[in-house]
């Protein structure tokens, strides 16, 4: 009979994450901010002395959703920031492959974030309206990333993602840095908005 394979990651906190069966107790931001700070966005395929990290995108993302939604409570903020969070252990795949591994990836992504939800207090399954201007917000950032730092003119980034509104965009830019440095500053803005949350 075959030894069954190891579907648990052991993470930095001690803690064993069973990527089948993911469960909040199993969830800690420190183990979720280190890792997205050193999971590349864009394959790496980006310009620069650094990865543009997807915990530097998560942060850029939250700031644009409350650039969109001014009002909205800052449960929702703090869901855009854990927007890709379960990529913190099945890494940031670019859509050409989510698209090749098929429906496996969604079911894993889904079960990783009812888990990281329910352990910051939100719901198993936020809102598709809620969803929809996270999304828009992700388009955003990608379309900032494309031009500033992937390679892509701005009329093949509008393409793919939409051209966004300019104010919407302005002061804002695509930051390279240390990943320390990036993991700090993800981890200082959960905390800062757990603690704004009721």
């Amino acid at each position: 009979m075959a030894k069954p394979q190891r579907a648990w990651q052991r993470m930095l906190s001690g803690r064993r994450l069973d990527l089948l069966d993911p469960t909040p107790v199993d969830i800690e931001i420190e183990d979720i901010a280190h890792g997205l700070a050193f999971v590349a966005r864009w394959n790496g395929q980006t310009h620069g002395d650094y990865a543009y990290s997807v915990a530097e995108h998560s942060l850029l993302v939250e700031e644009i959703y409350g650039r969109l939604c001014p009002e909205a409570p800052v449960k929702w903020r703090l869901a855009a920031l854990l927007h890709d969070a379960p990529e913190y252990v099945i890494g940031d795949m670019i859509s050409p492959v989510k698209a090749a591994v098929g429906p496996s990836y969604g079911e894993l992504d889904a079960r990783l974030t009812t888990a990281i939800h329910l352990r910051f207090g939100l719901p198993a399954a936020i809102p598709k309206t809620v969803k929809k201007q996270i999304k828009k917000a992700d388009q955003i950032s990608a379309w900032m990333e494309a031009t500033e730092i992937a390679g892509f003119s701005e009329a093949e980034a509008t393409k793919f993602f939409g051209r966004p509104t300019p104010a919407l965009m302005e002061g804002l830019s695509i930051v390279l840095r240390p990943p320390v440095e990036t993991r700090n500053d993800y981890t200082a803005r959960h905390a800062a908005l757990l603690a704004q949350m009721p």
